[in-house]
């Protein structure tokens, strides 16, 4: 998830301006999370469909 539509429970301000101390420190943990953290379960979904499908191509033109 980004942080750029998160509200702060804390000051109730959005989480990217970091306000107050619990916005900062959440800003800081979203931004030092992995690549592909930011993206949606569809998308992370259709990425494990195609590398499902790739290897099964690569596997039914393997020579015997």
């Amino acid at each position: 998830m980004t942080y750029d539509r998160l509200v702060c429970a804390n000051c109730a301000a959005p989480v990217n301006e970091g306000r107050c101390p619990v916005c900062r420190a959440n800003r800081e943990r979203l931004q030092q999370e992995g690549p592909l953290a930011g993206m949606s379960p569809v998308a992370l979904l259709t990425l494990l469909v195609l590398l499902i499908a790739a290897v099964a191509l690569l596997a039914a033109y393997q020579p015997a």
